[in-house]
């Protein structure tokens, strides 16, 4: 395997948001109410990039979609560079369409608490600003209770040795992202973050 020089390495490792400012001409963030088709649902959560979190939600069977897009700040129809500043309030999440018939969300949760570091506050590797929080948003009272006791169980369990950040919020309004963070993964394998960042990531989950 290519050896990477200490420089090379933190520069292909920067920011998710480094490759995407160079793309911030196209078209802006479309606002998408959070509301599940009968009979699949939909999950919310933030763990970092949201290139990491849709190429692994992505894999799992009874996923029927996933969108990126930007939750949980003050900024009308976001975009991009706005949410990557840190001042929309916004962070990167993805919205997961699923069939419960097929996997549960708890099986979602775990899934979500195995893929990031949820006592990292603010941060996923280089990955720095609160647009990067470890957050769940849940779609209803049912989703609430068992993110709660699902980060509950996960803390008492003694697993990690620093507390969890993870912030469990009401999903307000879910807004798209630009279309060329869709699919980001399955579109660019080859770009740099994909290639050291992604990939190893799903190597390390056996997806």
């Amino acid at each position: 395997m290519m050896k990477l020089t200490a420089l090379s390495a933190v520069l292909l490792l920067a920011a998710c948001d480094a490759y995407g400012e160079s793309q911030a001409q196209q078209p802006g963030a479309e606002q998408v109410k959070a509301e599940s088709v009968d009979p699949l649902a939909q999950a919310t959560f933030g763990s970092g990039c949201f290139w990491c979190t849709e190429a692994v939600f992505e894999r799992l069977d009874g996923v029927v979609g996933v969108v990126s897009g930007y939750s949980g700040g003050h900024k009308k129809n976001p975009k991009y560079r706005q949410v990557t500043s840190g001042r929309s309030g916004h962070a990167e999440v993805s919205q997961i369409e699923y069939d419960p018939a097929i996997i549960s969300y708890d099986y979602l949760l775990d899934m979500f608490w195995k893929s990031h570091d949820p006592t990292s506050l603010n941060r996923q590797g280089a990955d720095v600003g609160t647009q990067y929080r470890s957050v769940i948003f849940f779609h209803d009272d049912e989703q609430r209770k068992l993110a709660e006791a699902s980060k509950g169980k996960l803390a008492a369990s003694g697993y990690f040795r620093s507390p969890i950040v993870t912030a469990i919020e009401p999903l307000d309004v879910f807004y798209r992202a630009e279309e060329y963070h869709q699919d980001y993964f399955r579109k660019n394998p080859d770009q740099a973050y994909c290639v050291y960042v992604i990939k190893p990531k799903l190597r390390k989950l056996d997806l």
